[in-house]
């Protein structure tokens, strides 16, 4: 699409400064995709040219070390060690040793099974003891499945290690041909305290990401490849194992079920579909009625403002999980909002707020609305604080009705700064499980769906959907674990994509 310039733009009538501004928005989407595949690729071009990098050095110091630096690529630390870096040394050795200790003991058994994910199940054999048969229970799955990833990542931390400690000898080489001195063991311990304390803080956090964010993710995409359900759970009834890409196939599929129901791929998408819309219209709505709930509050002559504030925190003090159910019963079909309605002779049948897909997906936006505005009104009326009021006083003298200023300063300053967090809360509204569930738990059925997998209903998000897959006697974890990645590329391609076009993040000096 043609780019206009500033006065070409200006001349545009509003309706052509809308279609403008669109065009650009979409035709900008390709653009932004592509450039993220291209950053990805340039990213696994660095990674690849770096790896390349680090083996040449690898050669290249082995062949010109001393005799010291040579040994330490089968014994580490020696270098240090003999080089008078005792501490730096043992450690590195002490490492090395825990890590050959480990893999002779568990660690190549864990790799070694892990191609299978067992060769043995549950069996049932004649105790003489107790004159009966008894299960005896072999190999388990899942034990194996976790073992292995985590001693994959033990042996890429000794790998990373091992180069850290030839890159340490090589150093300590160079510096001795230069005639300076080795730190010391003191010198080691006053450094990690001074200046590579970053480091130090960092340690434990790091650690922390790794074992528990990490390697649960990791852990979850590698169920996706496995029949991992409530029949094969690995250890009791049977052993689960590598079933390669059926399950995304089966998700993917676009073939019926039995008695006319919708293929799983159909029902994925109409989830889909749903959660985009739930998660964009409680995102904005929220967003718009809490700003203008702010901006109400803040104006001048508006008494009781810190009243008013008051009221709002309030609701949020209560816990969400007892206000929604209790709100959930006041929309049922016997509740008191149906009752009232009833009462009054305003209606004479009860209103299906949770029985017909459309009612209940419009009861559960709105719904929502009355417990996401006190939270953006908190965030919102600090941030409409901070615009400078000599820009209303300036619109103001240029004759600038309320709605121009709204639409030209409040609006733009506010989309500008809060931009990140309405990205945030777009993606954490896709995973919005307390509202959904505890309103109508995805009610209702959808009876199309229903035999996909789990009990489908129309307010279900994928979030919801994945919980109940989980659930039950069949438990289908594989399933649930390719929605779960599935989940992962829409939500990352969206971030991503608009990121990227977010004025915050283009323009990022404008406001400051």
């Amino acid at each position: 699409m043609k780019q206009y310039s500033d006065l070409e733009y200006l001349r545009l009538s509003k309706g052509g400064k809308l279609l403008y501004k669109l065009g650009r928005f979409f035709t900008g989407i390709p653009r932004a995709v592509g450039n993220v595949f291209l950053k990805l690729w340039d990213l696994l071009k660095k990674g690849g040219q770096g790896i390349g990098r680090e083996c040449a050095d690898i050669a290249s110091t082995f062949a010109h070390g001393d005799w010291k630096t040579k040994i330490s690529y089968f014994i580490m630390g020696f270098g240090n060690i003999a080089r008078g870096q005792v501490l730096r040394g043992l450690l590195f050795l002490l490492f090395e040793a825990v890590f050959i200790f480990f893999m002779v003991n568990s660690g190549a058994y864990w790799l070694s099974m892990l191609p299978s994910l067992g060769k043995q199940g549950p069996t049932e054999e004649y105790n003489f003891v107790l004159d009966t048969y008894t299960t005896k229970y072999h190999d388990n799955s899942f034990q194996i499945l976790l073992y292995g990833v985590l001693t994959i990542f033990f042996i890429i931390a000794f790998i990373y290690t091992w180069r850290v400690n030839v890159r340490q000898n090589k150093i300590a080489e160079q510096i001795l041909k230069s005639g300076k001195k080795l730190k010391s063991g003191k010198d080691d311990l006053r450094s990690i305290v001074d200046d590579q304390f970053h480091k130090t803080l960092l340690a434990l956090p790091l650690t922390g990401i790794l074992i528990f964010t990490v390697l649960p993710i990791l852990f979850m995409i590698l169920v996706a490849f496995t029949n991992y359900d409530g029949t094969h759970n690995g250890y009791t009834n049977s052993l689960f194992t590598w079933v390669g890409l059926d399950n995304f196939n089966t998700l993917l599929s676009w073939e019926g079920g039995a008695g006319g129901t919708q293929s799983y791929a159909a029902t994925f998408g109409e989830v889909l579909l749903w959660t985009l819309i739930w998660a964009f219209f409680a995102t904005f709505t929220n967003y718009f009625l809490g700003m203008f709930v702010a901006m109400a509050i803040n104006k001048k002559g508006i008494k009781f403002k810190k009243g008013w504030r008051t009221i709002l925190v309030m609701t949020i003090a209560i816990p969400q999980f007892i206000s929604l159910l209790y709100v959930s019963k006041m929309f049922a079909k016997n509740g008191i909002v149906n009752g009232f309605l009833m009462d009054m002779g305003w209606i004479q049948t009860a209103l299906p707020f949770w029985e017909d897909a459309t009612w209940a997906r419009i009861t559960v936006i709105l719904i929502n609305i009355w417990i996401g505005i006190p939270y953006l009104m908190l965030i919102t009326t600090g941030i409409l604080m901070n615009i400078p009021a000599d820009l209303y006083e300036s619109a103001r003298i240029d004759g600038a009705s309320g709605w121009q200023q709204y639409r030209k300063i409040t609006l733009p300053y506010m989309l500008f700064v809060t931009g990140p967090y309405l990205l945030t809360s777009f993606t954490g509204n896709i995973n919005n499980f307390n509202v959904i569930y505890l309103l109508t738990g995805g009610a209702p059925t959808n009876p199309a769906a229903s035999s996909a997998a789990g009990t489908v209903g129309y307010t279900d998000l994928l979030i919801t959907w994945l919980f109940k897959i989980t659930t039950g006697a069949e438990s289908q974890y594989y399933l649930a674990s390719v929605i779960g990645i599935l989940v992962f590329v829409v939500i990352a391609v969206i971030s991503l994509v608009v990121y990227n076009l977010m004025p915050s993040i283009k323009n990022e000096e404008d406001f400051r």
